[in-house]
C-alpha cells in the first residue's frame, strides 16, 4: 500500500457526470471500492442529489459511516426539478463553473476530524476539471469514461475527423452521412452517421465538437482511464488506446461484478433518480419463457408524439408481449398520451411503467428481447443478460454502440430514426420468433458467458493497487 499509514483508510472521492446514465456505473464502482476498504465520498450535483433524496429517501442515503454523499452546484439556471437537464448546458456549465466548488469540497473533507484525508479521485471523463484539483493535491485521479470503449474512441477521433476534412460536414443529407470513414483502424467500414452525432453540423465552431476534443485531450493527464466494458467484447478498440492514453483498464460489466460479491454491505443503497416500480416483475412471472419484449429508451431520449404512436402500433401489431417503460418526460410537448385504442388492444399482453429495476428485468427468464436506445449501460446490461436488441439510437455515442451491436457483435438490428409502425412490427417479430432472432439470442448468450470471465475483476484489483493506493 505504498507509504500510506495503515491506520488510515484510503478515501476515494467519486464524481459522476450529472445524468442518470453517468451516475449508475460510478455508483456501482464506488460500492465495489467501499467493499475493498475505501471510505467513499460520492459527489452529486445539488440538482441530482435532490432527485435522489426524493426517490430513495434520506434514511436510505445517510445510513453508512463510510459512504457519504456531498454536493456541488452544476452552475445551470434553475429548471424543472423532475426532468432531465439539457446535456449541452450541463457540459458547458460544469466545465466552466465546477472546479472552484470542487476544490472547496476537497479542502473541507481534508479538514474534517472524522473522515480520513482524500487519497484519490475517481471522476467522470466529462468532469475532467477534477484533474486540476488532483494535481494541486498530488493525488491520483482516475477518469471513468462511462461510454463504451468504442464510443470513447469515436470521441477521441473527432480531432482526426477534422484533420481529414470530414468535419465540419459538407452536407447533412442521409446520403452524405453514409460516407465510410477509413481513418479509425479498429472501426473498419464505420460511416459518418455511426459517430456520435454532435458532428452533424456544418458549423466549424460547434461547441460540442470542441468540448469533446478538449475532454479527450485532457484525459491524457489522468492517472488511468477506466471503462465499463470487458476485453473480449472490445478487444481491438482497447488495443488502439494503448498508443493514445495512459493505461486504460476495462473493468466491466460492473453490475455483475458487484452482484457476485459476497460482502456487498450496501445492498440497499440505490442510485436511481426515479422511483422504480417493481409490480412489473410479478407481471413478468406470469409470462412464458422468452416471450416478452422489454422496451426502454433510457433516461434522456425524447421522442415526438408521432414517434410514440408509431412505436405503440408497431408493438400492438406484432402481437408480442411487451413491458414498456414510459418516463414522465419521454415525449416532447404535452401530448404524451397513448391512443386509448392501443391500450384496449394490448391490455392482456402489454405492461406500462414509468421506471423499473432494469437489471432485474433483463435477467428475468420471460424477457426475449430489448428495444433500446443503445445507451451504454443498457447495452452492457443486455449483453451480460444474454438478451439481443433492436436499436433506436438517439444521441451521444448511442449510434456507435448500435453500429457495434449490429455489425461487430451480431446481437442487434437497427431501426430507422424516423420510425414507422411496419418496421417496428417486422423487427419485433424477427427478434422474437424468426430464425435470425434465435441466432442473435445464441450470440448474446455467448457474449454473456464471456462477460463472466475474471479479466475485469483482475483489472479492478490492478487499478486499485497500482493507481488508487499510490498516494
Amino acid at each position: 500500500m505504498g507509504s500510506m499509514n495503515m491506520t488510515k483508510k484510503p478515501h476515494a472521492v467519486c464524481l459522476p457526470g450529472a445524468a442518470q446514465g453517468h451516475i449508475n456505473p460510478i455508483f456501482t464502482l464506488a460500492k465495489i471500492l467501499h467493499s475493498k476498504g475505501f471510505h467513499i465520498t460520492f459527489v452529486n450535483t445539488e440538482f441530482n442529489q435532490q432527485r435522489l433524496l426524493k426517490s430513495q429517501g434520506p434514511e436510505a442515503l445517510n445510513q453508512y459511516e463510510s459512504f457519504k454523499f456531498e454536493t456541488i452546484p452544476d452552475g445551470l439556471p434553475p429548471s424543472d426539478p423532475d426532468a432531465t437537464q439539457s446535456i449541452p448546458d450541463l457540459c458547458k456549465y460544469t466545465s466552466e463553473t465546477c472546479l472552484e466548488p470542487f476544490r472547496k469540497l476537497l479542502s473541507k473533507l481534508n479538514d474534517s476530524e472524522t473522515t480520513p484525508p482524500v487519497s484519490c479521485i475517481v471522476s467522470d471523463g466529462v468532469m475532467s476539471f477534477t484533474l486540476d484539483a488532483a494535481e494541486e493535491l498530488g493525488i491520483p485521479d482516475v477518469l471513468f469514461w462511462t461510454t463504451s470503449a468504442c464510443g470513447f474512441l469515436a470521441y477521441s477521433h473527432y480531432f482526426t475527423l477534422i484533420e481529414k476534412g470530414f468535419i465540419p460536414l459538407k452536407d447533412l443529407t442521409n446520403g452524405y452521412l453514409d460516407t465510410i470513414v477509413d481513418c479509425v483502424p479498429s472501426m473498419k467500414d464505420i460511416r459518418l452517421k455511426d459517430f456520435p452525432p454532435f458532428i452533424r453540423t456544418t458549423d466549424p465552431d460547434e461547441f460540442m465538437i470542441k468540448y469533446f476534443i478538449r475532454q479527450t485531450t485532457r484525459a491524457k493527464r489522468a492517472s488511468a482511464i477506466i471503462l465499463n466494458t470487458f476485453d473480449d467484447l472490445e478487444h481491438d478498440v482497447l488495443n488502439e488506446f494503448s498508443t493514445m492514453y495512459p493505461p486504460v483498464h476495462s473493468i466491466g460489466p460492473l453490475h455483475t461484478i458487484l452482484n457476485n460479491m459476497e460482502n456487498d454491505d450496501l445492498k440497499s443503497l440505490n442510485s436511481s433518480l426515479w422511483i422504480e416500480e417493481t409490480e412489473c416483475l410479478d407481471w413478468l412471472d406470469s409470462k412464458a419463457h422468452g416471450s416478452v419484449v422489454y422496451v426502454n429508451f433510457g433516461s434522456i431520449t425524447v421522442m415526438t408524439p408521432q414517434q410514440l404512436v408509431e412505436f405503440s402500433w408497431g408493438l400492438a401489431n406484432s402481437n408480442q408481449n411487451f413491458l414498456w417503460v414510459i418516463r414522465p418526460d419521454l415525449v416532447s410537448g404535452d401530448s404524451q398520451m397513448l391512443p386509448p385504442e392501443f391500450l384496449n388492444a394490448t391490455s392482456d399482453r402489454g405492461f406500462l411503467v414509468s421506471w423499473c429495476p432494469q437489471q432485474k428485468v433483463l435477467n428475468h427468464p420471460s424477457i426475449g428481447g430489448f428495444l433500446t436506445h443503445s445507451g451504454w449501460n443498457s447495452t452492457i446490461e443486455s449483453i451480460s443478460s444474454g438478451v439481443p436488441m433492436i436499436c433506436w439510437p438517439f444521441f451521444a455515442e448511442q449510434q456507435t454502440n448500435c453500429w457495434f451491436s449490429c455489425n461487430q457483435w451480431g446481437i442487434g438490428m437497427e431501426i430507422d430514426s424516423d420510425v414507422d409502425r411496419k418496421q417496428v412490427e417486422n423487427l419485433v417479430n424477427i427478434l422474437m420468433v424468426e430464425e435470425k432472432g434465435k441466432e442473435m439470442k445464441d450470440k448474446a448468450m455467448a457474449w454473456k458467458k464471456k462477460s463472466e470471465s475474471m479479466s475485469s475483476w483482475l483489472n479492478i484489483e490492478n487499478m486499485i493497487n497500482k493507481v488508487l493506493l499510490q498516494s
